[in-house]
């Protein structure tokens, strides 16, 4: 009896020693799942209070990652006082120093008087990774402001590539100003706030807002355009600062000192025909792309960064040669043949007057040679397939201001300096 007993006082104590053990694995084979549910949460969560740096050789939103919203908008100035255009680009500075740090928004005290800011992001103002990009346009340069003697020397006024239908209300501008952030009402807040300081001194020209789709930025994966085709898998790594000098910005004896640090603009609106584009079946949609459509790789290979291998496709019996890829980069003779960084957002604006979906792209490009960047690209893609899809109607040419170095510095501080030294 007594041995039955401390069997059965084992077999209890194993059991539930067994039952502890199980119960301990069990928690966690639970809880691991669980932390990685709260690490993903953690992950996705967004953090309205990221500032990003706005002070630097170069301007924030260049090479940056790209955020979710954008709004481009251009101006042309109304004042023709040399010191009031200093003043719109103390105003404008002043303005993004404020705007891309956490703020507690200002009260006002007088109700007989407007508020202080708009309120649509409540009293404590998070910048949300908010950028502002100043860029200047060709126009800006005219007999004005006597800028012309220290003009980029590549700044022109954009022109109609063959498949172009340039609207007039839709292009050029004497400043350009690509506002992004994380959200919205972020964008929004930034571009009322600049509306409100600069008007006495400016009058807008046209705006284009511009969205990626949130679940690619969260996950870090390349961003799906409107046409269902990754955009941008191409862009050579912006870590690669050499690589990064050479294609996006400008410096040496071919400029202007004043310009050292900065970058050419390239903007382009493009609306696509996507009612047409829908009904056309997937091979040829792959086939004008050059690229498998789900996973982003070339036609014939696996992942969406694999190397085209275009030298053992000679006759461009798989990647076909008049494909938009091969012909944006052909990578012939070297890598990186399209000299640029690109940084687009796709475009929703209603219906056109046919009764169409008025929906595109917001083509931008960065390079530190307009020619070799986007007008050589450009040309290589004159007469491609996709054309039958796109008609691009808007933008220009604009070029980018070096950046701020220091708290108490003015964008375009360079250029106004280079100005005094020639009078």
């Amino acid at each position: 009896m007594q041995v039955k007993l401390r069997s059965q006082h084992l077999t209890n104590g194993l059991s539930r020693r067994s039952a502890l053990k199980a119960l301990a694995i069990g928690s966690a084979i639970f809880a691991a799942p669980a932390l990685k549910a709260k690490e993903q949460i953690a992950n996705c969560q967004l953090n309205y209070d990221k500032a990003i740096n706005y002070l630097g050789q170069h301007q924030a939103g260049v090479l940056t990652p790209e955020q979710k919203n954008a709004s481009f908008i251009a101006f042309n100035i109304t004042t023709t006082k040399l010191d009031e255009l200093q003043t719109v680009f103390s105003l404008l500075s002043q303005r993004i120093a404020y705007l891309t740090q956490p703020q507690q928004a200002p009260s006002t005290e007088n109700d007989k008087m407007p508020p202080a800011e708009s309120g649509i992001l409540g009293t404590h103002l998070q910048p949300d990774s908010l950028t502002i990009t100043v860029a200047l346009g060709d126009s800006l340069f005219d007999s004005r402001f006597g800028l012309g003697k220290i003009k980029p020397k590549q700044l022109v006024e954009m022109t109609s590539f063959p498949n172009d239908r340039l609207e007039a209300k839709w292009c050029g501008g004497d400043i350009m100003l690509q506002i992004c952030a994380n959200s919205q009402e972020s964008v929004i807040y930034a571009l009322r706030d600049i509306l409100r300081h600069i008007s006495p001194y400016s009058f807008p020209l046209w705006k284009m807002d511009g969205f990626l789709p949130a679940r690619n930025i969260d996950n870090h994966s390349t961003a799906i355009n409107l046409f269902g085709f990754k955009d941008g898998t191409g862009n050579a790594s912006t870590d690669d600062t050499t690589l990064m000098n050479e294609l996006v910005w400008v410096s040496g004896t071919n400029e202007p000192t004043w310009c050292d640090g900065g970058t050419y603009q390239a903007v382009r609106l493009i609306r696509f025909n996507l009612e047409f584009w829908d009904r056309t079946p997937l091979e040829d949609q792959e086939n004008d792309f050059g690229r498998h459509k789900v996973t982003g790789a070339p036609i014939g290979m696996k992942q969406e960064h694999d190397d085209p291998a275009f030298d053992k496709d000679p006759h461009g019996d798989r990647v076909l040669f008049d494909s938009h890829m091969r012909r944006a980069e052909p990578r012939n003779p070297e890598r990186h043949t399209a000299k640029l960084r690109r940084r687009g957002y796709s475009y929703s604006l209603g219906l056109t007057d046919a009764g169409a979906l008025d929906m595109g792209l917001i083509f931008v490009s960065y390079q530190s040679n307009l020619k070799t960047g986007f007008i050589d690209t450009q040309k290589r893609l004159n007469g491609e397939p996709l054309e039958r899809y796109i008609k691009p109607f808007g933008g220009g040419y604009y070029f980018v201001l070096p950046g701020m170095q220091s708290p108490q510095d003015s964008i375009a501080k360079t250029m106004f300096d280079a100005l005094k030294q020639t009078n």
